[in-house]
């Protein structure tokens, strides 16, 4: 029965993340904001709801390693696994000036979440520092967005209502796949005996983070690599402040003591990568996707070999 379900939620994923995309890009032609922004917050929050629903299950069940594993995991899957594979689908062009509002925003969030980590406790006064942080981002990012000019999508002009719909419903369905990815591969994971620490980096992170990957690869193959980066930045950006600080407001959590040490220091290094490529280097092209793509492989084979 796992297997199965393994294999339906693959497909919903799939479904799913071409309707988002689709009415994502018909919301952003009808609201007169850019592509990006959409990515940022539509797409970005609203694949990311997988991973709000688990961490609070999580904390709420007694289990911070799930919990606090799920978010971590979750922002470095969104680089390394899914900027990786729509990087190596399509080259992926950077917006120069938003890209450097938003890599600031991310690299704040980081440390804010590595700060937190690092503290040993996540209470209900960091929980509100980082819901107060997403709150003055979106506000931001909406006002500097708003009017900006607008991209020649490909995408059929659609009525605001209908394109809101595709949204919703796109998100919906990734859900459910994830839902059901994350509950055969939980299983199955438990059945291996790996920690409880490792299947919230791994298995419920990668899972949780599918939405996502299914968002990006359409958006790469809809040659809309704004959305893409936008919807890998957001999310990392709301896992922090909307996930994490959600979560502790509702529960707070203890850091197991584990995610001091490599696990911070790659989602420190991951974060970078993608601020070096999308400001330095000002694109994410195929080799540079590759070789996010390997160093996920290579945390992963650490995390299970360990």
């Amino acid at each position: 029965m796992p297997y199965l379900e393994l294999i339906a939620g693959f497909a919903l994923l799939v479904a799913g993340g071409d309707a988002l995309v689709r009415g994502a890009v018909g919301a952003a032609r009808r609201l007169r904001v850019s592509p990006l922004l959409i990515g940022l917050t539509l797409v970005g929050f609203g694949t990311s709801t997988p991973e709000l629903v688990t961490s609070l299950q999580a904390a709420l069940a007694g289990s911070p390693g799930i919990a606090i594993g799920n978010v971590v995991g979750s922002n470095v899957a969104n680089i390394l696994l899914i900027l990786g594979v729509a990087a190596a689908i399509r080259p992926i062009a950077a917006p120069g000036p938003s890209m450097r509002r938003d890599g600031a925003m991310l690299a704040l969030a980081t440390g804010l979440c590595v700060a937190a980590a690092m503290s040993g406790s996540i209470g209900r006064v960091w929980g509100g520092l980082l819901v107060a942080g997403l709150v003055a981002y979106i506000a931001t990012a909406y006002l500097a967005e708003r009017g900006a000019p607008q991209e020649e999508t490909g995408e059929p002009s659609r009525r605001l209502p209908l394109s809101l719909a595709l949204v919703a419903g796109g998100i919906a369905v990734t859900v459910l796949g994830a839902g059901l990815l994350v509950g055969a591969a939980t299983t199955l994971a438990t059945q291996w005996g790996v920690s409880e620490r490792v299947i919230g980096l791994t298995v419920v992170a990668v899972g949780t983070s599918l939405p996502e990957l299914a968002a990006s690869v359409a958006a790469a193959m809809r040659r809309q690599g704004a959305m893409a980066l936008g919807n890998v930045v957001g999310s990392n950006i709301y896992n922090v402040f909307g996930i994490l600080g959600i979560t502790a407001l509702v529960r707070p959590m203890d850091v197991p003591p584990a995610f001091a040490g490599l696990d911070v220091a790659v989602l420190i290094g991951s974060a970078a990568a993608l601020l070096v490529l999308a400001l330095a280097v000002g694109r994410v092209g195929r080799i540079a996707g590759w070789t996010l793509l390997t160093a996920y492989g290579a945390y992963m084979s650490w995390l299970f070999l360990a």
